[in-house]
């Protein structure tokens, strides 16, 4: 397993310059495995270190990926213009080593947002090509008919759209809500498909991508969670 010294391992996990890292070491606010270090050079494993800087505990990875329940009025940008932007419900260290929303959900869209410094991850997340299903939950101004469903799946035609676009599924789970899953990302896109069905969307939250659902994530509103292996795997499409 490849091994550097403490203080370039803070560094790379987003704690500042080295000479910061060894001034974080130097006065006792780092802990290897709950143990005191104060030594700046001390050899460590690169990968899976479990250390803690003030008390709060890390575990040192190449790269880390995220899971956000978004909260209304946050923008998914690293340049929010209007109001605040999701990155700010983060800590520093992740915002320091580049950690960037995968996709984007509109300001006033909440739930299942992706983050990562993983630009192939981001990539692999963010092509159309993938098809990976992400679901929604709209509700709506008007009661929800059959009619408007079957719309949905039929496909309705957007501006600027060559073709119309289709749900993959849609059902209603209420009288005033709409369970929606895409296969494209377009632009306000259930927003659109709504407004084109003859109803419009007065609330919108993303409760999946592929099969990694908000719910099992236990995530209240504006926080966020690592993501493992297995629960990045629940990410790739189907078949």
């Amino acid at each position: 397993m490849s091994r550097v010294t403490l203080d370039r391992l803070l560094q790379s996990q987003g704690f500042g310059t080295r000479r910061h890292c060894q001034q974080l070491i130097a006065e006792g606010h780092v802990r290897v495995a709950g143990n005191p270090v104060l030594d700046p050079l001390l050899q460590v494993d690169r990968e899976g270190l479990e250390f803690t800087v003030f008390d709060e505990a890390w575990v040192s990875s190449e790269h880390v990926y995220l899971a956000l329940n978004k909260p209304a009025g946050h923008e998914c940008s690293r340049r929010p213009s209007h109001h605040p932007g999701v990155l700010s419900l983060l800590p520093e260290p992740l915002r320091a080593r580049g950690v960037q929303p995968v996709g984007r959900l509109d300001h006033d869209t909440t739930g299942l947002l992706l983050l990562s410094d993983d630009g192939a991850f981001i990539h692999a997340q963010s092509s159309p090509r993938r098809k990976v299903p992400k679901h929604y939950l709209a509700s709506t101004c008007d009661p929800v008919t059959p009619e408007l469903v079957a719309a949905l799946l039929a496909g309705v035609q957007l501006h600027d759209e060559p073709a119309p676009l289709a749900a993959l599924r849609c059902e209603s789970p209420g009288s005033h809500q709409v369970a929606i899953t895409l296969e494209q990302g377009k632009y306000h896109q259930v927003k659109r498909m709504l407004a084109a069905a003859g109803n419009q969307c007065v609330a919108l939250q993303r409760v999946a991508i592929g099969r990694l659902r908000l719910d099992a994530l236990d995530l209240p509103e504006g926080a966020w969670c690592h993501l493992g292996e297995a629960e990045r795997e629940l990410l790739t499409p189907p078949g």
